[in-house]
């Protein structure tokens, strides 16, 4: 898929909005330098486009001081809805033998273009704004506690950023997961 020139028009838009709304997300970054970049790597405004149609509302974060492009995460307040009710990855949703879920986030993730939020990121996001609230959000899960059937997530009560695992087959209503582009 390619976006149109009115699909890039919107997705500039949307994003020039909301980086110019949270700049306390991006201190020290310019939306011209951004979408400057954005337009020299055309496949990121396509990673973009389905980011903000399921929901996740991305924005340009600041995780690695040292990195020397752009990082982009989603940022809806909940996790996103468009991503919600999946199991951790293909592994887990092939082992699930009735009430299978319509996919996994790590495969939905990766035809996206984007990572899960590992648990570093995951407490960067928290510090910048309260989020997943209500929801929670898988994360990416180290292979030694992939391998015994676990798989990690996180979400936000009482004030604090908590992880938690879960058996990685399975999906709730209110676990999605939060996606990291790099550009």
């Amino acid at each position: 898929m390619q976006l149109s020139a009115s699909q890039i028009k919107e997705i500039l838009e949307i994003l020039q909005a909301r980086f110019e709304k949270h700049m306390h997300r991006h201190p020290g970054h310019d939306w011209q330098m951004v979408q400057e970049r954005l337009l020299n790597k055309p496949a990121s405004l396509l990673t973009l486009w389905h980011m903000e149609e399921s929901g996740g509302e991305p924005d340009v974060v600041v995780f690695d001081a040292n990195y020397p492009g752009i990082e982009f995460c989603d940022c809806a307040a909940e996790s996103p809805k468009g991503r919600r009710s999946l199991c951790y990855d293909n592994e887990a949703l092939n082992a699930r033998k009735e009430n299978k879920p319509r996919g996994s986030a790590l495969k939905i993730a990766e035809d996206m273009g984007i990572e899960l939020l590992t648990e570093a990121q995951y407490h960067l996001l928290q510090q910048l704004e309260d989020f997943d609230l209500k929801t929670s959000s898988w994360l990416h899960t180290p292979h030694e506690i992939r391998k015994l059937g676990g798989a990690i997530f996180g979400d936000k009560r009482f004030g604090r950023t908590f992880l938690y695992h879960n058996g990685a087959e399975s999906y709730y209503a209110a676990r999605g997961f939060r996606g990291m582009l790099k550009v």
